[in-house]
């Protein structure tokens, strides 16, 4: 199975696992094990890369034997014996006990190398903690620990060519784990989209640097620092030159931190963590065994933060602390300025910052409008994002994000509303590729897009007295619908309604003029709207542009993702297809680039997949096939058992309507004349008269034929006299043909369950014996063909957007007030004449007759 099949079994799984524990907590547990297995998978592979067999280490990684020891500490910073590795768990099977847990994280905590003692010291503290709370005795947590363990023993850790499994399942794990943690989560998790968001932003300022310091002073789980570290690194030949520097408040979250660094490869040397209150113990860092040469005043190339939203803190005798002397102190019920003047305290010269604040940061006044005054007016500001409601997990407040720097040439400050831009994932929003690729252009570009960003410049901020709410400064909000009086009296189209389309009818010349006649209220002159657009030069012509944009590009494709499928660079390939397509459509009008970059995005979400298991296994990986593993009721519990076959990167269907799509076709004839038997009965049976339902041979419910019923009945029927000596319309006849339907289906189904069983088989065989040229035949429908096939709908889509604004534009004013008025006077003297003929007593009647004189008086609302 791929990363995402592993990762979704795995959190289906735990969250059963876990019981009553509740999923914040559970977490730490599943994350503990994880961490220690990657640990311990290090280990072995460290030696056996360096020449030491796989029964040399079972001799060898024993405490006693101190060269060993020294050598494993000082070369990885910690040591685990033979006897605690996770593999060796694994291999107890009933002899395992929690026992064993208990003095492996002992034992671990006691061999730390003592120069990366700040990296692993206190790590499993948590888990170490929480094992009692995994059963109330010895025997029900080592079932729980083994359960867990069991579960998590087929990651693998090893991280070749980019197949990072480890990192994506940790990641998706602490996600799912926010998304059912409530309330709780915000104080270790932000969404990957906003961290991606951030990330590019960040990554471009830094990309011409060689070496980079990181800094997230509200680490949380550590994912937002690493994704800004991965993406920074793309700009980079060595991503080692990266150190990253991180600071969290609680123990168990900081562990987090910790674990998350080092499993994605970072070097300890490049990881410098603290587990302190962030506002009150601030860097400096000092050693405390050497507190003279340990004195290190952090500034960095960027910082990166989601802290705790208005969160309280205790301003009194900080006026003079560096942080906050010149721009002032943030109100005591409110740290969120107080995070914000850290963090750029923090950043050198030609730094840069990105900080996730709740939106009222950017109007609420006292203290806080001072300091947003003094940023201003030293110019920090350079971006202030406005993100859509209900991104994060566990609120729903409205969020931004800032974006400051130490030094800017330009004085303006990019005000950018991304409010709109989401999609709906359960119960939250979630940014898209192309929302995050927007906002990072516009920012990167300092672009004015009406309705979306615009540069504002520092004396209109003062002429709003410093208030930075985003709708001061851009208009995102829907237009309300107008109606033009003259047209809904009269008819007609108003011109400026049509004007609105402007950018249509300028790539598209004398289209207009097809559609509509010429009069300031003009009419619809095409009598079929779609016709007249689709068959018009200049639609044709825009059809020809996107296509001549589009030359060649397949060919593309197939070069780059097809011929250099094991060794082109998967954190990088996506950006380069983008720009390509980009620069493709940067002369083709009307469609938007980055709609085209969403479809781009969500197939390749799927080839990178496949691409990361051909890297990491090779091309046979084309060929393989796993066994499909479905979970059972067996003995009242679910139980993993196979049922059938898969391909692990090729699906069947695609090898059965390629490759055999004979046998495909012949199956998919019977199945069609199944369904056809069973619309057949269902109209046999609604041709009943309901007196002929009562008997057996249709069921209670009296929506089906029983089939042992019916064909007694119709063998009973047969042996009276022959079946064509029935009435075609009489219960008898219905009876026998049911019954041929009810053989028939019998027939056919069994029939269908030994030719599906068959084609799977076949199927199997036919994909393990793909010839190369099968292979990129398949290869090719499965990735390439998607993808142009989505990009060639774009002038489709563009061309049905202009098509039903046309039509509405035509539907808006067709009738008119004085036909509505019209309609409803001839209604009411219909209605009136109708009440003329009622009978019924006097006062019945002295009131039809009042009524009937209303109508008539055209007395109506």
């Amino acid at each position: 199975m791929n990363k995402q099949q592993l990762a979704n079994k795995i959190w289906e799984s735990a969250n059963k696992m876990r019981s009553k524990i509740e999923a914040n907590e559970y977490k730490d547990y599943i994350l503990g094990f994880i961490f220690y297995k990657y640990l311990s998978d290090n280990e072995v592979r460290f030696l056996r890369q360096n020449g030491v067999s796989d029964a040399d280490m079972a001799a060898s990684l024993v405490e006693e034997d101190a060269d060993t020891t020294r050598y494993v500490q000082t070369s990885i910073g910690y040591y685990i014996a033979y006897r605690d590795l996770f593999s060796t768990w694994i291999a107890m099977g009933r002899d395992f006990d929690v026992s064993n847990v208990r003095e492996a994280l002992s034992a671990f905590s006691r061999l730390i190398n003592p120069t990366h003692k700040k990296v692993f010291e206190g790590i499993f503290d948590t888990l170490q903690t929480g094992l009692s709370k995994l059963g109330e005795s010895a025997a029900s947590q080592t079932k729980a620990i083994s359960d867990l363990i069991h579960l998590i023993k087929d990651i693998p850790m090893d991280g070749r060519q980019d197949y990072d499994v480890l990192g994506f399942i940790y990641e998706y794990l602490i996600s799912m784990f926010a998304a059912n943690a409530g309330k709780k989560v915000g104080e270790f998790y932000t969404p990957h989209e906003v961290s991606l968001l951030m990330s590019e932003m960040v990554a471009d300022h830094l990309k011409h640097k060689s070496e980079i310091e990181i800094y997230d002073p509200t680490s949380g789980s550590g994912s937002l620092l690493i994704t800004i570290g991965q993406s920074v690194a793309k700009h980079m030949t060595d991503s080692q030159h990266i150190k990253y520097y991180a600071q969290e408040l609680k123990q168990n979250t900081y562990n987090l931190t910790r674990m998350n660094l080092v499993m994605r490869g970072i070097s300890p040397d490049n990881i410098v963590t603290r587990n302190g209150d962030t506002l009150e113990d601030d860097w400096p860092y000092f050693d405390d065994n050497d507190r003279e040469r340990t004195y290190q005043p952090l500034y960095v190339d960027a910082v990166v933060s989601n802290p705790p939203y208005s969160q309280n803190w205790e301003p009194a005798g900080k006026e003079a602390n560096p942080r906050f002397a010149r721009f002032g102190l943030a109100p005591k019920g409110k740290a969120d300025y107080a995070f914000l003047l850290h963090d750029l305290y923090h950043l050198k010269p030609d730094g840069i910052m990105t900080i996730v604040l709740p939106h009222g940061v950017l109007f609420r006044g006292g203290e806080e409008g001072e300091i947003r005054k003094n940023l201003v007016e030293a110019n920090h500001i350079d971006a202030i994002i406005g993100l859509p409601a209900n991104i994060f997990f566990g609120t729903g407040i409205p969020t931004i994000i800032m974006v400051l720097r130490q030094r800017r040439a330009n004085t303006d400050v990019l005000i950018v509303d991304a409010s709109k831009g989401f999609e709906k994932v359960g119960k939250n929003n979630r940014l898209r590729a192309s929302d995050i690729r927007r906002v990072a252009d516009a920012v990167i570009g300092r672009a004015e897009i009406a309705g979306y960003a615009r540069p504002v410049s520092r004396d209109q901020i003062r002429q709003n007295d410093y208030n930075l709410n985003i709708p001061r400064y851009v208009d995102s909000s829907a237009r309300a619908e107008s109606w033009d009086i003259y047209a809904s009296m009269f008819g007609g189209i108003p011109t400026g309604e049509i004007d609105a389309l402007g950018d249509y009818w300028a790539a598209f010349p004398t289209l207009r003029d097809a559609l509509f006649t010429a009069e300031a209220y003009a009419s619809l002159s095409a009598r079929d709207v779609k016709a007249a657009i689709r068959g018009h030069a200049a639609v044709a012509a825009f059809r020809a542009q996107f296509a001549k944009g589009f030359e060649g590009w397949q060919d593309t494709l197939q070069v780059r993702l097809m011929e250099g499928m094991e060794t082109l660079a998967l954190s990088k390939e996506e950006a380069i297809l983008s720009a390509d397509i980009f620069s493709r459509l940067a002369s083709v009008p009307l469609i938007d680039p980055y709609e085209a970059y969403q479809l781009l995005d969500d197939e390749w979400a799927k080839i990178s997949v496949d691409l990361e298991i051909i890297q990491t296994e090779g091309r046979e990986a084309i060929r393989r096939v796993d066994p499909r593993m479905v979970l059972k009721k067996k003995d009242g519990k679910d139980q993993e058992v196979q049922d059938g076959w898969m391909g692990r990167i090729i699906p069947f269907a695609l090898v059965q309507e390629t490759l055999l799509k004979t046998e495909t076709d012949a199956l998919q004839a019977k199945e069609n004349r199944l369904a056809d038997i069973t619309a057949q009965q269902t109209e046999l049976l609604d041709a009943m008269p309901e007196e002929e339902k009562d008997g057996e041979t249709v069921n209670d419910s009296k929506d089906g034929f029983v089939p042992a019923a019916v064909l007694k009945t119709a063998k009973q029927l047969t042996a009276e006299r022959p079946a064509g000596a029935y009435p075609q319309d009489s219960f008898e006849a219905r009876i026998l043909t049911a019954a041929a339907l009810i053989t028939e289906e019998k027939t056919l189904k069994a029939h269908i369950k030994v030719d599906a069983a068959a084609l799977h088989m076949k199927t199997k065989a036919t994909l393990e014996a793909l010839t190369e040229a099968q292979a990129a035949l398949l290869i090719e429908r499965k990735w390439i063909a998607p993808l142009v096939e989505s990009f060639h709908s774009l002038p489709g889509r563009v061309l049905q957007t202009l098509e039903t604004a046309v039509q509405a534009l035509a539907e808006k004013y067709a009738t008119t007030f004085e036909a509505v008025e019209t309609e409803i006077r001839e209604t009411e003297q219909a209605l009136a004449a109708m009440l003329g003929e009622l009978e019924g007593s006097p006062f019945d009647k002295q009131g039809l007759e009042e009524f009937r004189a209303l109508l008539l008086g055209g007395k109506h609302e």
